[in-house]
Order: structure tokens, then sequence, then C-alpha cells
């Protein structure tokens, strides 16, 4: 009879133990190394992409602590920080915001639910406020121990097709300057317009991580404005002579349909000097 009861029992434990694991919405760290021969000296990056509004504790203690832990160099906000369902409580948003533009160089791109909120204008504003940097097309040069650090920027294209195009060309721009140059964009996969632009490094969002993943297996089964099996769901991916890392978002309690193996992430990017550059 024992036995009969462990046969029952342990399956049904390990099932459960799995739906634990595949339905975990906890905050991961994600940690990427970009080495280059324009980096002499570490510079570390902070991504957050996707957080539509939703909680992490009491005063959004668990992301911000998390952040902090991190000394970050770079704050790096790629859009869809807040939603367009008034349901959400917006200040969640908002007090991310500002404690991250009072204590760190911020910079933010707009994503396609700032603009679908009817309000985009509005928030750019109030985030400017805040301390954070907009960025809509045009680049801002940080220089971190003697080494110029290029942050371009383009808001999504929601803003309009022929806005979006003139914004990124326009950010190219930038790029071609002496020193290491990022695209903050949230959509990742419009690649083609991507590449060859002389962008060393580019961070997006917007994918959620495919939104079901099976670790080994699947990278992510359904992406916004990529469809089923997303190319570009989350993670690295060499595009040429740019790298694009794509953050699996932050949303969590706001999305219509559950993540599974797919936890909310805070990215992390250290750029490093290449070992092989020349001294």
């Amino acid at each position: 009879m024992k036995k009969k009861r462990l046969r029952i029992l342990l399956p049904a434990a390990a099932a459960i133990a799995v739906a634990a694991a595949a339905l975990n919405t906890r905050l991961t760290l994600r940690h990427y190394t970009v080495e280059s021969a324009k980096i002499s000296r570490p510079v570390r990056l902070v991504l957050l992409t996707d957080l539509h509004s939703c909680a992490y504790g009491e005063g959004q203690r668990e992301l911000l602590d998390a952040v902090e832990e991190q000394h970050p160099d770079l704050v790096l906000l790629g859009g869809d920080i807040l939603d367009d369902d008034p349901a959400l409580p917006e200040e969640n948003a908002w007090t991310v915001i500002e404690a991250l533009g009072s204590s760190y160089p911020t910079f933010y791109v707009t994503g396609n639910h700032e603009f679908w909120s009817g309000r985009a204008e509005e928030i750019k504003v109030r985030i400017e406020n805040s301390g954070v940097t907009v960025l809509e097309g045009e680049g801002r040069t940080v220089v971190f121990q003697g080494q110029p650090i290029h942050i371009c920027g383009i808001d999504d294209p929601a803003v309009g097709t022929d806005i979006w195009q003139a914004q990124l060309s326009s950010a190219a721009r930038g790029a071609v300057r002496e020193g290491f140059s990022i695209l903050l964009t949230h959509r990742p996969e419009r690649t083609s317009a991507y590449e060859g632009q002389g962008f060393d490094l580019i961070l997006a969002g917007h994918a959620h991580g495919g939104q079901w993943r099976i670790p080994g297996i699947l990278n992510g089964l359904l992406a916004p404005n990529q469809g089923f099996f997303p190319a570009y769901a989350g993670g690295r991916y060499e595009l040429g002579e740019t790298t694009l890392i794509v953050s699996r978002g932050l949303a969590r309690e706001s999305t219509r349909v559950p993540r599974i193996f797919n936890r909310p992430e805070l990215v992390v990017v250290d750029l490093a000097p290449a070992e092989n550059a020349e001294k």
C-alpha cells in the first residue's frame, strides 16, 4: 500500500515542482560581457525594458536594490516602462524612473505602449523632469576615464515610419565618431535596418522572451512583430560587427499570457577591453 501511494505521490510532487519552476516570476539577473578594442577600462551598463508598470515590492525596492547592487555606470531604459492599460498602477513605473534618474546617468527611449497610451509626449516631459535623458534620434556622449561612450536612441516605430527612419539615420551619424557606440531601441526585430549603421552594441526589448520557453530547446514561442518561434526572443546575437542584446523584460503580473520558464530579467552588460586589442 505504501509503495502504491509513493508511486502516486512522487509523480504528483514532481509535476508540482516543474509547474512552480515554469511559472516562477522572481526577478533574475542576466549578465553579458562585450569586449571591444574601443574600450580601455571596464564600463557597466544596466538595461531595464518592458516593466509595464509592474510591482516589485514596496517602493519597488526589489528592482531598485537589484540595480544598486550592480553599481552601474549607466542605466538604460528600453521602452514600455509604462503601460497603456489604465488599470495598471502607473506610479510603479514613476517610482523606478525617478529613483534611477536621481542616482545614475540614465537614458530612455519609448516603447509601443507609451505611444498606445496616447500620452507619449507628456510621458517624455515628465521623464526628462525626473533627471532622465530622453533620446529621439540624437545621441549623447558620456566620458568614462577618458574614453567616450556614445549613447544613441530612437523612438518606437509607433512614432511613424518616416520619423523613425529619420531618427535612425540621425542616430547612426553619432555612431561613426571615435569611441564606443550604443543604440538603444525598443524593437529587436528590425535588424536589416540596424545592420551596417556602425553601432558597436544594440540594446532592445519588446519580445518578452517569446513568453513561453523550454531552456536549451526553445528560446521563445511567440513575440510581438515576430510571430511564432521568434529569431530575437532574448539573448545575445551577432550582426556582423555589431552585437545585439535583447532583454526578456520585466513584466510579470501585467502579462495577459503567463510567462513559462521565462523569469523577468534585469540585464547587466559589462563593456571590457578586448583581450587581443593592441596595447
